[in-house]
């Protein structure tokens, strides 16, 4: 063997076992984290094969031995919210983690309406302010970078160097409706928050679902099965491809302990709404299945108004989109903010982030944190028929139904037997609604904010708005005035 040959291959030899002599974190695993209270703790990462490897924390130490590939995990004891403390992780090297709080940790996800920052291209409602405000060290923010894979990944990239106290100084290029949740929660619950944010704008859920689970639905199957076939892993440029996000971006975070997800994700799968029936539940079962932390609470945002405001009722991908959404609630510890009333016309990306936030911040109070509070709009319940009126029963009518800044209600539509729309006249009675018109003298469906943009002003007392609904499931009807 040639000299040069022989060191190269020594370097290269000695290079790789300094490599793996090291015990290895995730970028999940750092300085600043939160980690889950009342839980068991997930902590793991990378050593040689056989290696030993101690977890102290809070004084207890947790020792476990590297698999054949190299990998280890310990699972620490659930803890009472606190901190500062500090971790350290020894094997043949020894790191030293510090000023890490246990609070409440929750994934933020979805497309560009989560992802859109604090302050930037999205122009969040008083975002100077805010961002001059937002001096909160109990909560805690990482953000992890877009990627994309053809298989399951184990690794992310995050940016800002991992783990950053909120400060004005890291909130600016942060997703705007994470930091308002993690605000609320803050403020009321008095625990420190932690939020995972891993959201690409544009996408479509079926990038974010796992390909085990996309096998089930025959529109992604096959797709599934070409990246299973292929010889090396691959990263597209293109996101919007089944499991590519889920494989980069969720699946590395998995072993994370959560409290729960906030998503904000549907206007990329509008066109194909009768669809987003059955992925969205599968992508929100197919996280918990890999998650292994039973049903943990999913909350995510309804579609926003966009778009002009229709003159006559009309069809509507994005109402049928929202549908599909508000059947979602038939999962358990499922949530639904809706943005009915916040969106705006010619922006996709709607400004008021704020209300977004703490509408979601609602129903996590309610819901996971035992407050006493209204945490919903009203949603449709059921109908009766009598003569040329329909009455409408509703839940979540909070103190009762009520007329946004009075006047009379709008976004209600009529049809008989013939299946034409036409505006309807709408009273509340009670926690009811009644709704009629003389162009219909024998009404059989009624639909509420069945538009892009609708005008609908049903609210409860606690200042929620009513989702879309409609008490038909027809397709190709016809509209009147």
């Amino acid at each position: 063997m040639r000299l040069s040959t022989f060191l190269s291959t020594t370097v290269l030899s000695l290079f790789v076992t300094f490599c793996y002599a090291d015990i290895k974190l995730p970028a999940l695993v750092g300085s600043n984290m939160v980690l889950q209270r009342n839980k068991p703790l997930h902590i793991w990462g990378w050593a040689d094969k056989g290696e030993t490897v101690t977890v102290t924390f809070k004084g207890k130490a947790v020792k476990t031995v590297a698999t054949e590939k190299g990998k280890w995990q310990v699972t620490l004891p659930a803890m009472p919210a606190g901190g500062p403390y500090e971790m350290s992780l020894k094997g043949k090297n020894t790191i030293h983690l510090d000023n890490i709080l246990i609070g409440e940790v929750w994934v933020a996800s979805g497309q560009s309406n989560m992802e859109i920052p604090l302050q930037g291209w999205g122009k969040v409602h008083n975002f100077e302010q805010e961002v001059k405000a937002a001096n909160y060290p109990n909560i805690r923010l990482l953000m992890i970078k877009r990627a994309t894979s053809t298989v399951p990944l184990d690794t992310v990239t995050v940016l800002q160097g991992g783990w950053q106290a909120c400060t004005p100084q890291y909130i600016p290029e942060f997703s705007a409706v994470g930091y308002f949740f993690a605000r609320e929660i803050n403020g009321y619950q008095q625990v420190p928050v932690g939020i995972i944010l891993t959201s690409w704008g544009g996408t479509v859920a079926e990038a974010w679902t796992s390909g085990e689970s996309l096998k089930k639905m025959p529109a992604f199957a096959d797709a599934v099965k070409s990246f299973e076939q292929l010889s090396t892993p691959e990263a597209p440029s293109n996101p919007n491809k089944a499991t590519l996000l889920y494989n980069a971006m969720i699946h590395p975070v998995i072993p994370y302990t959560i409290r729960g997800v906030i998503w904000y994700q549907g206007e990329s799968n509008a066109e194909r709404a009768y669809q987003y029936r059955e992925l969205f539940p599968l992508m929100i079962k197919d996280w918990r299945k890999q998650w292994k932390q039973g049903d943990f609470p999913f909350y995510f945002v309804q579609l926003a108004n966009y778009k002009d405001v229709d003159a006559q009722p009309v069809e509507s991908d994005w109402a049928e989109l929202r549908e599909a959404q508000l059947k979602t609630l038939s999962l358990p510890a499922t949530g639904m903010a809706s943005a009915i009333d916040i969106g705006e016309a010619k922006d996709i990306h709607p400004k008021n982030k704020q209300e977004v936030g703490r509408r979601l911040s609602l129903i996590a109070r309610a819901e996971v944190y035992g407050e006493k509070i209204p945490y919903s709009g009203p949603i449709y319940l059921s109908k009766q028929i009598a003569g040329n009126k329909v009455t409408l029963n509703f839940k979540y009518t909070n103190d009762g139904l009520q007329v946004k800044k009075g006047g009379t209600l709008k976004g209600f539509a009529i049809a008989g037997e013939d299946k034409q729309f036409h505006w309807a006249q709408a009273t509340i009675k009670g926690n009811q609604v009644v709704v009629w018109s003389e162009e219909v003298p024998h009404p059989v469906a009624v639909r509420y904010g069945w538009a892009n943009n609708p005008e609908g002003n049903l609210y409860n007392g606690a200042g929620l708005p009513a989702s879309p609904f409609r008490t038909d499931d027809w397709k190709g009807v016809t509209f009147g005035k």
